[in-house]
C-alpha cells in the first residue's frame, strides 16, 4: 500500500508540474512571440526614403532595420537574433522559463523560441 501511495503521489506531482509549468512556458512563448513580432515591425520601419521619394520603391536599409529591431528587443529585456533579407525583417527570440514543480524531477527550466517577420507595406487595405 505504501509503495502505491508513493507512486500515486509522484504521478500526481508530475502531472501537476506538466500543467503548471507547461502553462508558464506557454505564457512565456506568447510573450516572446509578441516581442519578436513587435521588434520585426520596428525594424520594418527603416525605409530608404531616398529610393521611396525617387520612384516610390519600398526598400529597407538593412543595417538600420537590424539595429532598430535589436533596440526594440533590448528595450523589452529579451535577446534574439535579427536578420534582414530583402525587405523582410526576421526576429528569433529564445528565452527560458524556470519550472516550479518539474524541478522536483530534474527539469529546472523550459526553453521556448518564437519568430516574428515583418516587411514594409504601402497604405492600409480594407478587409473584405
Amino acid at each position: 500500500m505504501t509503495a502505491f501511495l508513493v507512486a500515486l503521489t509522484t504521478s500526481i506531482l508530475a502531472v501537476a508540474g506538466l500543467v503548471l509549468d507547461g502553462g508558464l512556458a506557454l505564457a512565456t512563448k506568447v510573450q516572446a512571440a509578441g516581442a519578436a513580432e513587435a521588434a520585426a515591425r520596428a525594424g520594418a520601419q527603416a525605409i530608404d526614403l531616398g529610393a521611396y521619394r525617387r520612384d516610390s520603391r519600398l526598400e529597407l536599409l538593412s543595417g538600420e532595420a537590424a539595429s532598430k529591431a535589436q533596440a526594440h528587443l533590448s528595450a523589452t529585456g529579451l535577446a534574439g537574433n535579427v536578420t534582414v533579407s530583402g525587405n523582410t525583417v526576421t526576429v528569433v527570440v529564445t528565452t527560458s522559463q524556470r519550472t516550479q514543480l518539474l524541478g522536483l524531477v530534474g527539469i529546472s527550466s523550459i526553453t521556448v523560441q518564437a519568430t516574428g517577420h515583418a516587411s514594409p507595406h504601402r497604405g492600409v487595405t480594407p478587409s473584405p
